[in-house]
């Protein structure tokens, strides 16, 4: 980014935050200026641990894994820190082959070009770069790269659903697929459309991982300086994790780190070998409770904040529209989406591969990897079953969607996750370019980064599902 003297502010108009480094504009706000960059594939792990836990058969094993499912084959930052559970990015790599290289119902330009409408909704400058340089190199219609007022009616009818899935995914209903597949020359086949919605919800998804593992920007080796956006406000959005603009209740607990291990670990097994099933009136409390007590996890303190200007800002329509509660106090409650009325294996998965074949098939298997995916340990204990854990983290996502599933005991959720990991599942994924180290740094303190890593992988995957069964839903009352 190339930056005029005139553009810096003197020394004495900011300061920097103590957390997390970020600079603070003292009297203005929606300012943006540079900061230095951190070395390293992430703002959040030291790069030293990401090396050692990458050992040289293993990073021949990626790069050789990258070169089978990349135009560059090299290993970016994105890829480093998913590298450090290969299994899963190889189903990932593949998958997200399929969406961008494979045939399929859409040009290689437009893929391209609705991956970087999809990463400027969170202004994730990582992917827009990214798919930005993919989109030169075929060198197609490169005038679009200039705005969305560049582009074609036609992606530019994307923008409500972009919008939507983005950020409220249950407000998607048959009205919206209809507009887009209407009749006319700027209509959208069911097949087209099914492959530029799995394309959204993978990259809104993707985003959340970017922002959530600290992933660096790529820097050129001929670049002129080292620098990226920062927004500048009033308050830093670190305090979210610490005890300035949450209410004592949300504060993470005190207790040392090890205490918190133990304590999660005894909370597990309880868990684990109670016999006493709830009914399902008080399945059904629990859920209700755990939705409500999500509005309390950094839901208010984001409201007055201005909206980021930033160079992928020209690829986004109607920026103020952002996450909401889907629970809102004294709003009428949205129907709960009942998760066994559609499901993603009774229901989505065979829609979505009947109309971009095969594609159903790379989903299923990158949600099972990531679902399945354990290495028996927390820690530094070995021999630990996670599952309940990993299910814990996942149903939480969907539960702050409006999901519901009638046979899983949201008390779980109440038990195995504290608040500081509430307020980073929730920042991540609702509004993962809020992620602050802070945040990061804040749950799970004796847990390897690997594990952390694992967390966004959930968390992710738990997302993207979560877009999907809201838009193929939709579809599907279309269809019928």
């Amino acid at each position: 980014m190339n930056v005029s003297p005139e553009s810096i502010a003197s020394p004495s108009s900011y300061q920097i935050c103590n957390n997390c480094q970020k600079v603070l504009r003292k009297k203005e706000k929606g300012m943006r200026i540079p900061r230095p960059l951190t070395s390293g594939p992430s703002a959040f792990i030291p790069e030293k641990e990401i090396l050692e836990a990458t050992p040289v058969d293993m990073h021949t094993n990626l790069l050789l894994l990258v070169g089978d499912y990349s135009s560059s084959g090299q290993l970016n930052h994105l890829t480093q820190v998913m590298g450090l559970h290969p299994q899963y990015l190889e189903s990932f790599l593949r998958c997200q082959f399929y969406l961008l290289r494979i045939d399929g119902p859409l040009p290689q330009h437009y893929r391209h070009y609705i991956a970087i409408m999809a990463a400027a909704r969170h202004q994730c400058s990582f992917l827009v770069n990214m798919h930005v340089h993919e989109f030169l190199q075929i060198g197609m219609c490169l005038e679009w790269l200039n705005g969305l007022d560049f582009a074609p009616q036609r992606l530019r009818n994307l923008n409500e659903i972009n919008k939507i899935l983005a950020h409220r995914p249950w407000l998607i209903t048959k009205e919206h697929i209809q507009k887009l597949v209407k009749t006319g020359e700027n209509s959208w086949s069911l097949a087209e459309l099914v492959h530029a919605v799995v394309l959204l919800a993978h990259f809104h998804a993707l985003a959340s991982f970017v922002f959530g593992s600290g992933i660096n920007p790529e820097v050129d080796a001929d670049a002129s300086n080292r620098f990226q956006d920062v927004s500048v406000n009033n308050f830093c959005v670190c305090d979210l994790a610490n005890d300035n603009n949450l209410e004592d209740s949300l504060l993470p607990g005190m207790m040392d780190s090890v205490s918190e291990l133990e304590a999660l670990m005894d909370r597990m097994k309880r868990l684990q070998e109670e016999e006493e099933e709830a009914s399902q009136e008080e399945m059904a409390t629990r859920f209700e409770k755990e939705k409500e007590e999500s509005l309390l996890v950094t839901s208010g303190a984001f409201e007055d904040e201005i909206v980021p200007v930033s160079n992928v800002s020209r690829f986004v329509s109607d920026p103020a529209f952002g996450y909401q509660d889907f629970a809102r106090r004294g709003e009428d409650n949205l129907p709960t989406f009942r998760a066994q009325e559609f499901s993603w294996n009774d229901h989505g998965f065979s829609l979505v591969n009947r109309l971009y074949s095969d594609i159903g098939h790379m989903l299923d298997e990158k949600f099972r990897t990531v679902s399945n995916l354990t290495y028996y340990n927390m820690a530094t204990h070995e021999d630990i079953d996670t599952t309940m854990l990993r299910r814990a983290l996942f149903n939480y996502v969907h539960c702050m969607f409006g999901i519901k599933y009638d046979d899983y005991d949201y008390g779980e959720v109440n038990q195995l996750l504290e608040r500081s990991l509430k307020v980073f599942i929730k920042t991540v994924t609702c509004y993962p370019e809020r992620t602050t180290r802070r945040m990061y740094d804040s749950y799970w303190r004796q847990f390897r980064h690997s594990e952390k890593v694992h967390v966004n992988l959930l968390l992710m995957e738990a997302r993207m599902q979560a877009e999907l069964l809201y838009a193929l839903r939709a579809i599907t009352h279309y269809m019928t």
